[in-house]
């Protein structure tokens, strides 16, 4: 499912939250992660199909668990004095 629209409400995220999320503060990472969570969700997201062939959605929590730990890992990673 490679169909991702852009979020109506998509603002940035404040300077100050990825600085301090940057920095290691778990309150700031997970506004990080709450500002990316219908994203990820999108990109978690699997198409099956029942016995009567009827479609539905999944959402696969291994990969959403997996996006989620590739982001916290890159917001550690993030070097906010070159960003500046």
């Amino acid at each position: 499912m490679n169909e991702h629209k852009p979020h109506k409400h998509s603002a940035l995220l404040p300077y100050h939250v990825i600085e301090a999320a940057a920095s290691g503060d778990v309150g700031a990472i997970n506004k990080v992660l709450k500002h990316y969570e219908g994203y990820i969700m999108a990109l978690s997201a699997k198409r099956l199909h029942d016995d009567d062939g009827k479609q539905y959605m999944i959402v696969d929590s291994e990969m959403r668990r997996r996006l989620e730990t590739n982001l916290i890992v890159q917001i550690l990673r993030f070097d906010v004095t070159r960003a500046a």
